[in-house]
């Protein structure tokens, strides 16, 4: 399986504050099933702004130790990319990674609200042939509100990734029910951990998907997990046509 949201380089943003701790991680990710992970530090964060350069430097050593370990796990390089004004320019001087050199790129709103630049941002993107990929928009308190901002952003040509801890329960009830309700409208196309450390913000890959397939969602299992290795392939994501009334029709997104 393909975990592509994950914070698993160490003392660089909030995730693990040491080299020990970030293979500790890795370990449990493979335990759990994962075989590639997307390292996906911040960037552009008000609070953090991971470099490319040292997300290739640690990427390195962390899969050098993991061969040593004989641990059967991948790292790609990555970037969560917070919405900024000065986006495209950092794309074209490649500054900010996308994921694992692919066409997409995985783009962090902010908590509260979706900005009005948000929209010319995903355009502009889409002409640098770049899709966007919405990072756990089940946590912005406007979608959440009203889930038809969403489903106007992924009709602009974003998609959109669902928190395996969001949909377990890890962060309330809110949050869950939320979840799912994105996931009955077409509302989101992957799946990630966007784990941080192995206390407060694990993995929870599997119990995600259990509770996924325990609602009898195990079609949308099967959706994120294909468009997860569509990512590793630079193929287009497959799409069902965003609904708020919940109707499934396939269609493909280029």
């Amino acid at each position: 399986m393909i975990d592509m949201h994950s914070h698993i380089l160490f003392n660089v943003d909030d995730g693990p504050k040491s080299f020990n701790e970030a293979i500790e991680m890795l370990e449990v990710a493979s335990k759990e099933g994962i075989t590639e992970i997307i390292s996906t530090s911040h960037t552009q964060h008000p609070s953090y702004n991971v470099l490319a350069s040292k997300v290739t430097e640690q990427v390195a050593q962390l899969q050098d130790e993991l061969n040593k370990q004989q641990i059967p796990l991948t790292i790609h390089l990555g970037h969560e990319v917070r919405l900024c004004e000065q986006i495209i320019e950092l794309v074209r001087e490649k500054q900010i990674l996308t994921l694992a050199d692919s066409q997409f790129l995985l783009l962090e709103l902010p908590s509260s609200h979706i900005p009005n630049y948000t929209k010319n941002i995903i355009q502009e993107l889409l002409k640098e042939d770049i899709t966007p990929i919405i990072a756990h928009p089940e946590r912005n308190k406007a979608i959440a509100e009203k889930p038809e901002r969403l489903e106007r952003l992924i009709r602009e040509g974003a998609a959109a990734q669902l928190t395996a801890g969001s949909i377990a329960g890890h962060f309330g009830r809110g949050v869950q029910k939320t979840s799912m309700e994105l996931v009955k409208a077409n509302l989101v196309h992957t799946y990630g951990s966007d784990a941080h450390n192995l206390s407060t913000r694990p993995f929870l890959f599997e119990k995600g998907l259990s509770y996924l397939e325990k609602h009898k969602q195990i079609e949308s299992v099967d959706f994120f997990l294909e468009n997860n290795g569509r990512i590793l392939e630079k193929k287009p994501l497959l799409m069902y046509e965003p609904d708020l009334q919940i109707k499934k029709k396939w269609w493909s997104f280029a």
